[in-house]
């Protein structure tokens, strides 16, 4: 940018300061900061949106590439399989006693097996002071259980 030292920024306040005078310059000056921000802010958009361009070119190019290596790998798929189907038929050719629905067997699909699991059984065992400590019931109490722990206590006994 600007090679502005301190005396020439001392220099140009005094020439502000003279021309506008003091009872302006503090408008000014804030006007100049907002500004000056502004202009700051619309570099970096500016900045930005050049690195996303380069960033969305770069992408464009990379997916090209991969693209292109797809296909030449599908192909050389689709080569080597119709290859294995013309050496599987030449050497299938002379067998006898095969029949077509023997060639194309495909596995049966696997059975159901229900998952042994039981969601009212708690998996993690926590400890019984945590528990004491933390006041977690670890025994269900009967209503008349209940009734005889939090009876308040009686003034005659």
């Amino acid at each position: 940018m600007l090679d502005l030292g301190i005396s020439k920024m001392a220099l140009i306040g005094v020439v502000a300061l003279v021309v506008i005078g003091p009872e302006k310059l503090p408008r000014v000056a804030r006007t100049l900061g907002t500004l000056i921000g502004k202009a700051q802010r619309y570099v970096a958009d500016v900045k930005a949106e050049v690195n996303r361009s380069m960033d969305l070119e770069e992408l464009k190019k990379m997916k090209e590439t991969m693209e292109t290596a797809a296909r030449d790998v599908e192909q050389s798929v689709q080569t080597t399989a119709s290859e294995f189907e013309k050496d599987w038929a030449e050497t299938t050719a002379g067998m006898t006693g095969m029949t077509a629905s023997s060639s194309t067997w495909e596995p049966s699909p696997p059975s159901y097996k229900h998952p042994d699991k039981n969601w009212r059984l708690k998996r993690g065992a926590t400890p019984q002071w945590y528990k004491a400590r933390a006041g977690v019931r670890t025994k269900a109490l009967s209503g008349a259980a209940r009734v005889a722990r939090y009876r308040p206590k009686s003034l005659n006994t």
